[in-house]
């Protein structure tokens, strides 16, 4: 799932953008979540999680420049693409990291030769997301989303956050390899992410999710010393 926030003082251009990515992620299998906002004020209230940002420069008020300077001070890290009329302005977009910027009127084109390159750096960042395939589909998951993991009879169960189950064809020896060193595999059959780990007793792990999970004998001891090294590095 990616979360997708647009922010422009122009019904008409939120609209417009809002249609454009809808279009363009569902071609591409991607499950999304779009935000709108009209002010750059807005879009600094809101305080959850943020993958990419269509932001408007020229707004009333808070401009979109210094909207995401304070947005960039606050750790936002997601992929920040500017919408302007005046390419002048652009200029400016190096010190706030800016992956690109689209003219308006936003040319369909363009859009999607921005997209494409956008999508494809998603896909290379594997240590905040998974790509996995579904039958004929491709699914870009962020990897913070995955409570743990567990294969039944040569299918991977990714369990997530939002409670869904996520099914698909996959020897777990091989997804381990694609997964950060945040996960740790605590049994033959799961792979658990230690950022939702609640404790740890008598051979099981709770996770924050209320599931619990067993932990091989010969995996005891391992995983006892992984999980206090975790907690030292602050990552808990």
């Amino acid at each position: 799932m990616l979360y997708i926030a647009i922010c422009d003082d122009d019904q008409y251009m939120l609209e417009t953008l809002e249609n454009l990515v809808k279009d363009f992620f569902a071609k591409n299998n991607i499950d999304i979540i779009i935000m709108l906002f009209a002010s750059g004020e807005e879009l600094l209230q809101y305080e959850n999680h943020v993958d990419i940002l269509f932001l408007d420069i020229q707004m009333k008020k808070l401009n979109g420049m210094e909207t995401a300077k304070k947005l960039r001070q606050s750790d936002f890290k997601g992929f920040l693409i500017f919408i302007t009329i005046l390419k002048e302005m652009v200029f400016q977009a190096f010190e706030v990291e800016a992956f690109d910027y689209l003219l308006k009127p936003v040319q369909e084109d363009y859009f999607l030769k921005t997209m494409c390159r956008l999508l494809d750096c998603l896909k290379k960042t594997g240590d905040k997301n998974l790509l996995i395939r579904i039958g004929y589909e491709s699914r870009l998951i962020r990897l913070d989303d995955i409570v743990f993991c567990e294969v039944i009879d040569r299918k991977i169960y990714l369990h997530l956050l939002s409670s869904e189950v996520i099914e698909y064809y996959e020897k777990i020896e091989d997804l381990e390899k694609r997964l950060s060193s945040c996960f740790y595999k605590c049994h033959r059959s799961f792979l658990i992410n230690l950022k939702y780990v609640r404790s740890y007793k008598n051979g099981a792990v709770f996770m924050e999710d209320g599931k619990e999970i067993p932990v091989s004998r010969l995996r005891s001891k391992d995983f006892s010393n992984v999980i206090l090294q975790y907690m030292k590095d602050g990552r808990i």
